[in-house]
């Protein structure tokens, strides 16, 4: 394993996922998953999110098309929160889902609209209660 690499995507992963999702990941993996988890810090997050060529808010736009086009819900609301916390805007995020909307099909559509309606209310309710 390449320290510097799994370092910088820790870094990432947890400026983009929150530290408390990348610290529950990391602590519950098994031995079964332990390897896969280092695996995807180290290039995923190091080697991908962390070449400086792309900024993390274009990142997190691009996954969050892809993830989608894949159908992959559950990373996509991951990756719906990291793309509030990279910056990108909700209305940014709206003209996304039509984009998606449009080449990848409406059900799809409707479930990121389901996901993201549900993020921002949990996400409005934290805010109210701090």
């Amino acid at each position: 394993m390449d320290n510097a690499l799994f370092e910088r995507g820790l870094e990432k992963r947890k400026a983009t996922l929150g530290p408390d999702y990348v610290e529950r990941a990391m602590t519950n993996a098994t031995e079964f998953s332990k390897d896969f988890q280092s695996f995807i810090t180290e290039y995923c997050w190091g080697a991908a999110w962390g070449d400086p060529t792309l900024p993390a808010k274009t990142r997190s736009m691009v996954n969050v098309t892809m993830i989608a086009a894949l159908n992959r819900m559950h990373e996509w609301e991951l990756h719906f929160r990291g793309a509030l916390r990279n910056g990108v805007t909700q209305e940014e995020l709206r003209a996304l889902i039509t984009q998606i909307t449009i080449y990848c099909g409406v059900p799809v559509g409707v479930e990121c609209h389901r996901i993201a309606n549900r993020v921002l209310a949990e996400l409005d309710a934290e805010r109210e209660r701090s």
